[in-house]
């Protein structure tokens, strides 16, 4: 009878410690899996260290092309015109003619005063010979003073009248000159409002027409006054000097293209307009095919080199009540990501930032997700290099052939 009941103790305790055995067993595997579905769970995100680099940004300005030089041509006297001698857009060289006016009147003018001027000859001629007899006869004393005085001023009065029937001749001979208009440099011919048979006169408002100088150009733009100051650093160097500094611009054309030429920005007016709060400035630039025109618009993009820089990707970060952000990640510390506000550069290539403080060089940073549920503060992520990430999708797209 002992010896059945312990028998039968045996086999419960090796039972229970069968169902011990078995309960540790599966608590054991249940907390694998566990581990196992929270390690899989963790989000793969692609992260980049922060390295410093050289950037190159740009600000942008709206402009308005003109010719090195375009000057009104406008006649010098009034007349009818009766010829065109170019036109519109036709490329003219300094002294070309271009206009003709009515010639009738002014070639009339410069007659008469010829005329005159052979008149004033032959009264000085005349008192001459009349002034040299009176002068002989004075010295022997066959006339008195007073009338060798009166021929000699009447010789005095023909070469006055002379004078003053040369000068007429000359003016008469100006102004019949005048009636052909030429161009007073090289350029390119503007419009051209007025016709044959139109009155033209140098009281019109309206200028025959403008010759461009178009073998270099001005592209006009403004800068603000903070503009200026961050060009002198703040004042301690001189406008001229920060211009000397200044690298090449670039001009964007209207319809999107750059313009081949570089240009070189010259000047920068000393007067700051107070309702714009702008300075006018100019930038130069070469135009050896007569492309750019007086009258044309585009953008005077100015390049700004930052050495040593952070440079992020935009899709890293977010904005939060007019502050930026982006995510660190604590690789010592399981990967946890922390938001962090950092400062940026208003300039941008429209792809990245420049961050000017917030990071360090070695910060790791999340470089996708953000703006998601994925990542937020405390989080934690499986991390993957974002240029691996892409070379590996690079290499995943199928090569057309």
């Amino acid at each position: 009878m002992l010896k059945e009941r312990s028998m039968k103790s045996r086999v419960l305790n090796g039972a229970v410690a069968g169902m011990a055995a078995l309960t540790i067993t599966l608590g054991a595997v249940s907390c694998g899996k566990q581990e196992g579905q929270s390690q899989a769970a963790l989000p793969e995100i692609a992260t980049m260290e922060v390295t410093l680099t050289d950037a190159e940004n740009a600000n942008e300005y709206p402009a308005v092309i003109k010719g090195k030089t375009d000057i009104e041509v406008r006649p010098q006297v009034s007349g009818y015109i009766t010829q065109v001698c170019v036109d519109e857009g036709q490329e003219v060289r300094k002294g070309q003619k271009l206009f003709v006016l009515d010639q009738v009147q002014y070639q009339a003018a410069v007659d008469n005063a010829l005329a005159q001027v052979n008149s004033a000859q032959t009264r000085v001629k005349t008192a001459r010979m009349t002034a040299d007899t009176k002068r002989q006869l004075l010295e022997k004393n066959i006339i008195s003073q007073y009338e060798y005085q009166l021929a000699d001023n009447d010789l005095q009065t023909a070469l006055a009248a002379l004078s003053q029937a040369q000068s007429g001749l000359t003016t008469a001979r100006k102004n019949l000159s005048y009636t052909v208009v030429t161009a007073p440099s090289d350029g390119v011919v503007g419009q051209i409002p007025n016709r044959e048979g139109s009155l033209a006169s140098p009281s019109s408002m309206q200028p025959l027409t403008t010759i461009s100088d178009n073998s270099k150009v001005y592209a006009y733009f403004s800068l603000t006054e903070n503009d200026l100051l961050n060009m002198t650093d703040g004042g301690s160097r001189s406008l001229n000097v920060a211009l000397d500094s200044m690298p090449e611009v670039n001009l964007r054309l209207s319809n999107g293209t750059v313009y081949p030429y570089a240009g070189k920005v010259a000047t920068v007016s000393g007067v700051i307009n107070s309702s714009t709060g702008a300075a006018s400035v100019r930038a130069l630039f070469d135009n050896p095919g007569g492309m750019l025109r007086s009258g044309s618009t585009g953008t005077v993009v100015v390049p700004i080199k930052t050495e040593g820089a952070i440079v992020i990707p935009q899709k890293a970060t977010y904005e939060l009540q007019d502050r930026r952000f982006v995510y660190v990640v604590n690789t010592a510390d399981s990967n946890k990501v922390a938001s962090v506000p950092v400062t940026v550069l208003p300039q941008n290539d429209g792809k990245n930032y420049v961050v000017t403080s917030g990071l360090k060089p070695g910060d790791v940073i999340a470089v996708e997700g953000v703006g998601t549920s994925v990542l937020r503060d405390g989080a934690k992520i499986t991390t993957v290099d974002a240029a691996k990430k892409a070379a590996e999708a690079q290499q995943s797209q199928p090569q057309s052939k």
